[in-house]
C-alpha cells in the first residue's frame, strides 16, 4: 500500500513538473459532484488510509487527489491545475494561513532558544523537586492548559515545550501529554469568552449579541466540560484504557514513544546535557509571550484605538495578533539570554534554523490539511450539510441539539476544521430559532461548538490535533489513536446529555447529570478493565 501510494505521489509531483498544454484561466462550472455525498469522500479517504497505514503525508495527498479528480470530472489537467493553484498555492497565499506558520515557525524558534539555553531543563529538574508523582506531573499539565486559554494553537505548543521535561522525568508516554494538551486546548477556548475562539464564534452569530450568546451558552458545551471532568477523573483514578494504555505502560519502563518514531529526541538530550540556563530562563520568555500575544490581538481588535478589551479581543485577528506578540516574545527572549550571557547572539540565531526544521513537519501537514479542506469547499460540503440539517430540523425540535451535534461532529472530522463547521452551521441555528425559542437557540449553538471540537478532536486532519501533536512532539498518527476511543466516549456521554437539555431545557439540570453518567461510565469502564485483567 506505501509503494503504491509513494509512486502515485511521485508520478503526479513529475507531471506538475513537466510542461503542459495551456492551463485554462477561465472559471470551471459547477462539478457534477457538488452538493452531494461525494463531497466528503475525499477527507474520510485521507482519514481512512491514515489510519490504515500510519503515514500522514501520503494520505491527506491520496485524499486530494481524490478532491481534485472529482471536480475536474477526472480530467488530467484540471486535476493537476485544481490541486496545485487552487489547492496548495491558494491556501499558501492566504493572509490568515500564512500567519499561523510563521507563529508556529517563531514559536519552534523559541523553543529552540528554550532548549539550547537550558531553561527547560533547569525547569525540569524544579518540577521533579516539587512534582514527586505520575498524578501531580499530569494535573500540573492540566492545569497550565486551563491557564493558557488565549488560542488553542499557542496553548499546544506553549503547554507542551513547558511540560515536556516534566513528564518524561515521570515517564509518561508522549501519547498521554499529547492527549493532555489536546484535551485542554480547544476545550478550555470554546469556553472561555477572552479567546480567539470566542471572538471566531461571535463572528458568525450575525444579528444577535454574540458574545452574549456565546456566554450563556457555556454551561450547555458539554463536550467541553464533559471532556475536563474525563481528563481529570482518569488522572486521579489512575486508569487508561484503549491503546492509551499501551503506551502508558510502556512508559512506565522506560520507553516513552512506543512506537520507533522518536521525534525529536536527540535535540533534547542536547538541550537538557547543557544545563547552563535557570528556571527564569523559561519562566520569562513564557510569560513575555503570553503577555505580547494578548496585547497583539487587542491590537489588532482595535483597542489601542478606543475600542474596550472585550469588544477588542472579540473583533481581533488572531492570526495578526499571535504573529506579532510571539515575534515581541522572541526578541525579549533574545535578549534576555544575551544580558544574562546564558547564550551569546551567533548562538540564539543558529536556533533559527534549526526552530524552522522542528515545525517542517507541522507545517506539511497543516499545509495538506488545509488544501483538503479547500477541495471539499469547492466540492460544495458546505451546502450539502446545510440543506441537511435544515431537512432535519423540523418536527424534530427538542431532538435538535443532539443531531446538530453528531452533524457538527461529523463535518469536523471529515473537513478537519472546527472553526469551519462554526461557519456552516451557527448561521442555520440563528436563522431556525431567532426570534422563535431563545433558550432552544443557545442550547443548539452549544451543540453545533461541543460537535466541531469533538469532530476536531477525533479528525486527524485537524490543525489542532496536529499542533498538540507537534507541542507533545508525539508521532501524529500514536495521538490520534490513543485519542479516539477517550474523545468518542465523551462524544457518546455528550450526546445523552443534549437529548436530556432539548427535553428539560436547563443547564443547572443537564449538566449535573452529564458529570454523573461521564463518572459512572468511566467506572464501569475501569471494573470491566480489572475483570479483563483478572
Amino acid at each position: 500500500m506505501r509503494r503504491f501510494m509513494g509512486l502515485i505521489t511521485v508520478l503526479l509531483v513529475a507531471a506538475a513538473c513537466c510542461p503542459l498544454t495551456v492551463f485554462a484561466a477561465e472559471e470551471a462550472p459547477e462539478p457534477a459532484m457538488y452538493a452531494t455525498f461525494w463531497a466528503l469522500v475525499p477527507p474520510l479517504v485521507a482519514i481512512i488510509l491514515a489510519l490504515i497505514t500510519k503515514e500522514v503525508y501520503s494520505s491527506l495527498f491520496i485524499g486530494i487527489l481524490v478532491g481534485g479528480l472529482f471536480y475536474s470530472g477526472f480530467g488530467f489537467e484540471g486535476t493537476i491545475t485544481h490541486i496545485f493553484q487552487d489547492g496548495i498555492i491558494g491556501v499558501l497565499s492566504d493572509a490568515y494561513n500564512v500567519g499561523i506558520l510563521v507563529f508556529l515557525v517563531i514559536l519552534g524558534i523559541m523553543v529552540c532558544l528554550m532548549n539550547k539555553a537550558g531553561g527547560s531543563a533547569a525547569f525540569g529538574r524544579w518540577a521533579s523537586e516539587h512534582i514527586k508523582s505520575r498524578v501531580g506531573a499530569q494535573l500540573a499539565t492540566i492545569v497550565l492548559g486551563v491557564l493558557i486559554f488565549i488560542d488553542d494553537y499557542f496553548n499546544c505548543l506553549t503547554v507542551g515545550s513547558v511540560m515536556r521535561p516534566v513528564t518524561d522525568k515521570h515517564n509518561i508516554s508522549r501519547a498521554k501529554l499529547a492527549y493532555l494538551i489536546d484535551a485542554t486546548a480547544a476545550p478550555v477556548c470554546i469556553i472561555a469568552p477572552i479567546s480567539s475562539w470566542a471572538a471566531a464564534v461571535t463572528g458568525f452569530v450575525e444579528g444577535e449579541d454574540g458574545l452574549s450568546i456565546f456566554v450563556r451558552a457555556i454551561p450547555y458545551n458539554f463536550y467541553a466540560l464533559l471532556t475536563i471532568v474525563m481528563m481529570v477523573a482518569m488522572v486521579l483514578m489512575k486508569m487508561e484504557y484503549g491503546s492509551m494504555r499501551t503506551h502508558e505502560i510502556n512508559a512506565e519502563k522506560g520507553d516513552i514513544y512506543t512506537t520507533p518514531d522518536r521525534p525529536y529526541a536527540a535535540a533534547e538530550q542536547e538541550g537538557a546535557e547543557q544545563g547552563k540556563g535557570k528556571v527564569i530562563d523559561l519562566v520569562i520568555p513564557i510569560i513575555s509571550l503570553i503577555i505580547c500575544c494578548v496585547i497583539g490581538m487587542i491590537y489588532t481588535g482595535g483597542f489601542f484605538e478606543g475600542a474596550g478589551f472585550i469588544e477588542a479581543f472579540s473583533n481581533s485577528d488572531a492570526s495578526v495578533g499571535l504573529v506579532l506578540g510571539s515575534f515581541f516574545g522572541l526578541v525579549i527572549t533574545i535578549i534576555l539570554y544575551m544580558v544574562r550571557r546564558v547564550l551569546k547572539f551567533n548562538e540564539c540565531m543558529s536556533c533559527v534554523p534549526e526552530g524552522f526544521k522542528a515545525m517542517v513537519p507541522a507545517i506539511l501537514i497543516l499545509t495538506f490539511a488545509w488544501t483538503l479542506k479547500a477541495m471539499t469547499d469547492s466540492l460544495g460540503a458546505k451546502e450539502y450539510v446545510a440543506a441537511l440539517v435544515d431537512s432535519s430540523a423540523k418536527g424534530l425540535m427538542n431532538l435538535l441539539p443532539a443531531i446538530i451535534f453528531l452533524v457538527a461532529c461529523f463535518l469536523a472530522f471529515a473537513t478537519g476544521t472546527s472553526w469551519g463547521t462554526f461557519g456552516i452551521l451557527i448561521p442555520i441555528v440563528v436563522d431556525a430559532f431567532s426570534g422563535k425559542d431563545g433558550t432552544m437557540m443557545i442550547i443548539a449553538i452549544s451543540a453545533c461548538m461541543a460537535g466541531a471540537v469533538c469532530g476536531d478532536h477525533c479528525s486527524p486532519i485537524s490543525d489542532t490535533t496536529i499542533m498538540a501533536s507537534a507541542g507533545a512532539q508525539c508521532n501524529h498518527i500514536n495521538h490520534v489513536n490513543t485519542q479516539l476511543p477517550y474523545a468518542i466516549t465523551a462524544a457518546v456521554v455528550s450526546f445523552v446529555t443534549y437529548i436530556i437539555a432539548g427535553f428539560v431545557k436547563s443547564a443547572w439540570i443537564s449538566l449535573p447529570i452529564g458529570i454523573v453518567l461521564m463518572i459512572g461510565t468511566l467506572l464501569v469502564i475501569k471494573m470491566r478493565g480489572q475483570k479483563a485483567a483478572a
